[in-house]
């Protein structure tokens, strides 16, 4: 697609799109991002994970990428803080007694630099230690709250979030932002905290436009981002919402279907 040639910046979500199903990122990929960083072409990991759980899996090329990590809530380049967005201290305060009452919801406090928990749930413990790496299981996350700033509350459910934990919190979608991230997940954020502002404020530095962006993504958390893009992809993996929105599709995250757009972009320059 020889309208690829004018693209500058790459975004692209981590899990179900930049991650294969293993939580692993391609030997590929590292070998394509040598060739955009040779022609000027910007990429950027957008993700709700933690910002330490985003540069673990990208930590060979970590100095020359922008992230957004906790699905906006805050966006880096190395150390440098570009944009934060927390959660009012009350709307936490309100929220957590509220989660708790959600039969086999599991929730995250997602604070800068660290996450709390206080559920007991082996099985949680162990699968959330994949997106938070650097975290403390409490015995009141009230406490937490109380004193500490919090960018998002991830609430996982074991069988899924869109069914069994969305449903539920309908009643405060117009004081928070309410994006179902995945089977499993769901995030509450601040109502200017999503992939879409960070990603402007990164462009605006860029000086990049619309028309010079290219977003990968595969989930509701992922909508604000592709909008703000003309080649936006939904892979092949993608929520059924993701793939109508989407201006253009490709392979499943198994499958490399971000590396093989973006082998299409290096090959049309």
């Amino acid at each position: 697609m020889t309208a690829f040639s004018k693209v500058k910046l790459i975004v692209s979500d981590m899990d179900g799109t930049l991650l294969n199903s293993k939580g692993e990122v391609s030997a590929v990929f590292f070998k394509l991002f040598k060739e955009l960083k040779k022609r000027n072409i910007t990429f950027c990991a957008a993700s709700g994970r933690q910002y330490n759980s985003i540069i673990a899996k990208l930590d060979k090329i970590k100095d020359g990428i922008f992230v957004i990590a906790e699905n906006g809530g805050v966006a880096k380049q190395k150390d440098k803080i570009l944009l934060s967005h927390y959660l009012e201290n009350r709307n936490v305060l309100q929220l957590i007694p509220i989660l708790r009452k959600i039969e086999s919801a599991n929730m995250v406090l997602c604070c800068d630099g660290e996450a709390f928990i206080e559920s007991k749930d082996k099985y949680f413990i162990k699968h959330f230690q994949e997106y938070y790496h650097s975290f403390q299981q409490v015995e009141n996350l009230m406490e937490v709250a109380e004193t500490t700033a919090v960018f998002k509350i991830a609430v996982y459910h074991s069988q899924s979030s869109e069914k069994y934990i969305y449903p539920k919190l309908q009643s405060i979608q117009d004081t928070v932002l309410l994006k179902v991230s995945g089977k499993n997940w769901l995030d509450i954020s601040d109502k200017n905290a999503n992939k879409g502002e960070a990603l402007k404020k990164i462009q605006e530095l860029l000086g990049v436009s619309k028309e010079e962006k290219m977003v990968f993504g595969d989930y509701h958390n992922d909508i604000e981002m592709m909008q703000e893009a003309d080649f936006s992809f939904a892979m092949g993996n993608a929520h059924k919402d993701i793939k109508a929105l989407a201006k253009f599709s490709t392979e499943t995250n198994d499958n490399n279907g971000v590396e093989k757009v973006i082998k299409e972009l290096l090959d049309a320059l």
